[in-house]
């Protein structure tokens, strides 16, 4: 095979074509955006008013809305907010097609939930590469939502493999964010904190049910086993850019102030901030949830045992003080209710348990 060949070969897309609805009372002017967009890049659908539209966008797919900002009954600025509000389609790209100049009327579109605007007459290129790129942010953001919502799936199976736990996953999410918020953190490393709340045994996926669900206390060498957890669960956030700031949460969540933790033996800070918030949120939740070796602790009894455990040199002497503020001044900021915390791993999640298919918790199905 040739250089030449070689390059065209690589230089082919390797996706599906873009999938484009075009919206335009005027037949005319759809068949001329339908034009500029053939070839094998786009795929287009048509449709000649808003409620076509709508219908046409709960019937399947798409990458990219081509709206007319003027079209009788719903116009674009109605269409986008219905596209937002009644289909629920937060990252769908609308671009409006426009012949106005008006900045009030820009403005308005915008508010309604436009991404972008084409103004009449278009540049032909400049109509394919506007769709194109947004067609293309939307292709990389679903993958990244497929990828997640999988991520977050399997650590709900994760979290369900503990009878004892509960709700965990989501109140260690609740409550890091509880903690966060009062350090005024950003909504990156909030939502980082809500993520690894979720995501932070995900690892665990790794250990063997000999050692993960034994019945009793661990030796030596499946203590070794378990504490690989965190290392495991590192390695499948490591290919995902989108969790880059959780991943410290996954991997750091047993260090110790004092450097006696796992698995890298970290100390005092610089052990990650956000891994560090979230060792309290997981030590908060430990002492006030009953266990089958335990039973719940009031706010005293943690207030005393986090205290004792700082002065031990375990944990980070000023989040503790912060969290033990939170605690004894606005203990009601710390309860999660049942429908917080919600995301697509958990619907996924409740739908296999409907099947009957995890039964690891029924001893008899789980020796037969």
């Amino acid at each position: 095979m040739s250089s030449t060949e070689d390059s065209q070969i690589h230089s082919r897309p390797h996706h599906q074509p873009y999938k484009v609805l075009i919206v335009d009372d005027e037949s005319t002017h759809r068949a001329l955006e339908k034009e500029v967009l053939s070839g094998e890049q786009f795929t287009v659908t048509e449709a000649g008013n808003g409620e076509e539209a709508l219908a046409r966008l709960c019937e399947q797919e798409f990458d990219v809305v081509l709206a007319d900002k003027r079209m009788p009954g719903m116009d674009g600025d109605e269409l986008c907010q219905r596209i937002r509000a009644d289909l629920n389609l937060s990252l769908m790209p609308v671009i409006m097609v426009t012949a106005s100049n008006s900045r009030d009327d820009l403005l308005n579109s915008l508010n309604s939930g436009a991404n972008d605007f084409i103004r009449k007459p278009y540049n032909p290129l400049e109509l394919v590469a506007r769709t194109s790129n947004f067609a293309a942010h939307k292709r990389l953001t679903d993958q990244m939502e497929n990828a997640e919502t999988l991520l977050f799936a399997l650590a709900r199976m994760v979290e369900a493999r503990d009878e004892h736990t509960g709700n965990h996953c989501s109140r260690l999410a609740h409550t890091s964010v509880v903690i966060g918020e009062a350090l005024g953190l950003g909504t990156e490393e909030l939502t980082a904190l809500r993520r690894g709340g979720v995501l932070h045994d995900i690892g665990k996926l790794g250990i063997p049910d000999s050692i993960l669900l034994k019945n009793g206390p661990l030796n030596e060498n499946e203590w070794m086993v378990m504490r690989t957890h965190t290392i495991i669960g590192s390695e499948l956030l490591n290919g995902l850019k989108s969790m880059q700031m959780t991943l410290p949460i996954v991997r750091n969540h047993h260090e110790r102030w004092d450097g006696g933790g796992y698995p890298d033996g970290l100390k005092g800070a610089d052990i990650p901030l956000l891994a560090r918030i979230f060792q309290v949120a997981d030590i908060y939740d430990a002492l006030a949830h009953a266990r089958p070796y335990k039973a719940a602790m009031s706010h005293t009894e943690i207030a005393v045992t986090i205290e004792e455990e700082t002065v031990r040199g375990w944990r980070d002497p000023e989040l503790t003080s912060l969290f033990l503020d939170i605690l004894r001044q606005r203990p009601e900021d710390l309860s999660v209710s049942a429908a917080a915390e919600r995301d697509m791993g958990t619907e996924i999640f409740e739908n296999i348990l409907r099947t009957g298919a995890l039964t690891w918790n029924d001893p008899e199905k789980t020796n037969a």
